[in-house]
């Protein structure tokens, strides 16, 4: 629930608030708006309620709307109301606004406040309304304000609502910290390595299969009857108006180009600095410093770190350290050189750079062509609106999609017969239907003869439809799938014979007979792996690491493998030790920090809600996420 909240802090005043507090908590002004949104007085208005908080229906609405224009922005395409139902962001949404009102309503009874001092504090030291100095600037706290149409005795007050729920949060899960037997299991499952000896058993070691009977190609047919039924099939029409289709990059003009190439060169033209740091964390500041002597005097770092060991954080840029003392320090080094004590987040640290990979910049020339088709594809949007609007006319008149798209010089396309899955009457999938889930489900939503309406497409185009003809589902009869029916009938046949003959050779491996016997017996080739993840290794599926692992070290096993079968035996089995210091142990302990404190808050909050009572009126709700028409 609190790592959901804090993503929400993305939009500018979100951004404001979360340079001084968490974040995860504002969401009253941050996103929905401020001041007394969950005060009563809304009547058959009000949405929900915790005990005596209220939730205003114009407060669902508004925020609603707030995190769809933000989900616009942030994938630069347009959420349909479709999608986002699908999404459930009008649940997201609500639940926010439940988990707000219920911490408003434990702190009202209470008696819990938040001085006015603490709330000028957070203002006047925010990097937000920082001037060019670094210390507070009013003009710039006025303009801010003014600019996103707050006022500022209610700015002040959301600011003070949100350091108040921020510190009940806090006071329930701030503490939350990993036990280290959990971290420890978490790094054994991820790197935990095993050494297996395998052999890949191929479907043609079965041999020749005789052909069925006409009797046991029946039995077959008979047992699995229900997977051969024929699906309902549509006859549809469809149109489709896309941006893509309308856009014509050659008549953006270099000019457009290099200036939207300058806007964006920085974030998305430019690859960062990286460098190749090494790190050793001290017990103390002393012993920091003496090591630097040494180091001065002669000694390399890994001489003057001695026992605590050197450990090498690999070559990354300064986003992907987690210290953000280490990083500065780090990124401020010339290459080669160690740096002085660094109060780091794990104690007193010695930094060094042995390596230095400079950052750059892909040249115009090289993305000139990217950016002009996506220029091209943003200016369409307007011809995209202008054909929609001209098809809907002629939509109005009864006229059916050919005649429409005859007059506007567009394609409408024909599938015969297409399934709900998507796949054609040879089983084969029907290619090039944007959007492909969603407008399945619109076409086996309809009918014939329905006047649907258009579709809005990801990608900001339109798609509409028409059905000609709808095909019932039924059974088929055995003559129409026999050829279907033998064919997996003879894979059925060649997996349990593999199956069988994989079963006699992990016996004899668990017997003691060495791998290399058992699979020279088998005209087999014996293959080692020594480095075997739980991810896809060695050439080996995910299906077959699994298997791997869930088989004891001295025993055999076998899993498929395409139309093959592998034979194991797991030969050993290694884990690290559990490095606290290190960066991949910092982050995951983070992550299981803020995971825990989410359950502890989540805990928290249905709590209060079954002890104060909470009411939601659905259709209130409905309205306010577009659900009915209120």
């Amino acid at each position: 629930m609190m790592q959901g909240m804090r993503k929400l802090g993305q939009s500018w005043l979100g951004k404001l608030i979360v340079s001084v507090l968490f974040g995860f908590l504002i969401l009253s002004f941050a996103i929905w708006g401020i001041g007394d949104i969950f005060r009563g007085g809304y009547g058959r208005n009000t949405v929900a309620s915790v005990g005596s908080t209220d939730i205003s229906l114009e407060a669902v609405r508004t925020a609603y709307q707030n995190e769809i224009q933000r989900l616009t922005r942030e994938q630069r395409r347009a959420i349909t109301p479709a999608e986002a139902r699908a999404r459930g962001i009008d649940a997201q949404v609500f639940g926010r606004l439940v988990t707000e009102a219920s911490l408003d309503e434990y702190a009202r009874r209470n008696g819990l406040s938040v001085s006015d001092a603490t709330v000028i504090q957070s203002v006047v030291s925010s990097p937000a309304f920082a001037g060019a100095n670094g210390a507070f600037d009013r003009e710039r706290f006025v303009a801010l304000l003014r600019e996103n149409n707050l006022s500022e005795a209610g700015f002040l007050q959301a600011q003070k609502q949100s350091i108040l729920r921020l510190h009940v949060a806090e006071a329930i899960s701030g503490a939350a910290q990993p036990p280290v037997a959990m971290l420890e299991a978490i790094q054994r499952y991820g790197a935990e390595r095993r050494s297996v000896s395998f052999m890949t058993l191929p479907a043609t070691a079965v041999g020749d299969i005789a052909a069925p009977d006409e009797a046991s190609l029946k039995a077959f047919y008979e047992a699995r009857k229900n997977a051969y039924r024929a699906p309902e099939y549509r006859n549809v029409s469809i149109l489709t108006v896309t941006p893509s289709a309308v856009a014509k990059p050659q008549d953006v003009s270099d000019a457009d180009a290099r200036a939207y190439y300058e806007r964006v060169k920085a974030a998305r033209f430019t690859t960062p600095e990286r460098r190749n740091v090494q790190i050793v964390v001290f017990p103390n500041e002393q012993a920091a410093r003496d090591a630097v002597t040494r180091i001065k005097a002669g000694e390399t770092l890994e001489q003057a770190a001695g026992q605590l060991g050197v450990t090498d954080l690999g070559t990354v840029a300064a986003g992907d350290i987690f210290d953000t003392a280490v990083r500065d320090a780090a990124f401020a080094l010339p290459e080669g050189q160690v740096s002085e004590p660094i109060a780091g987040r794990f104690g007193f640290t010695l930094a060094r750079v042995s390596g230095v990979a400079a950052g750059g910049v892909k040249p115009f020339e090289e993305v000139a062509g990217e950016i002009k088709t996506q220029i091209a594809a943003e200016r369409a949007q307007a011809t995209v609106t202008e054909l929609h609007d001209k098809i809907e006319d002629q939509r109005l008149s009864a006229r059916p999609l050919a005649q429409i798209a005859q007059d506007l010089k567009l394609e409408v396309r024909s599938i015969q017969a297409i399934d709900a899955q998507g796949f054609d009457k040879a089983f084969a999938p029907v290619q090039g239907i944007p959007d492909r889930a969603g407008v399945l489900q619109a076409v086996f939503n309809s009918d014939v003869g329905v006047d649907n309406e258009a579709l809005r497409l990801s990608d900001g185009g339109y798609l509409w439809f028409e059905i000609a003809a709808i095909e019932a589902a039924r059974e088929r009869s055995f003559d129409e799938v026999r050829a279907t029916v033998e064919r997996q009938w003879r894979e059925d046949e060649v997996a349990r014979r593999l199956s069988e003959r994989a079963r006699a050779l992990v016996a004899e491996l668990d017997k003691g007979t060495p791998f290399a016997t058992v699979a020279q017996q088998a005209g087999l080739e014996a293959r080692q792996a020594t480095d075997v993840a739980r991810t896809a290794s060695a050439g080996l599926p995910v299906n077959v690491t699994t298997q791997i692992f869930a088989t004891r070290v001295g025993k055999a096993g076998s899993a498929t493998m395409g139309a093959d079968r592998v034979v194991f035996l797991v030969e050993g089995a290694t884990v690290p030790p559990l490095v606290r210091t290190t960066q991949e142990i910092a982050t995951l302990e983070t992550r299981l920090r803020e995971a825990i404190s989410d359950d502890y808050l989540s805990e928290f909050v249905v709590g209060l809600q079954k002890t104060y009572g909470l009411t939601v009126n659905q259709q209130a709700l409905r309205s306010a996420t577009g659900g009915t028409d209120g």
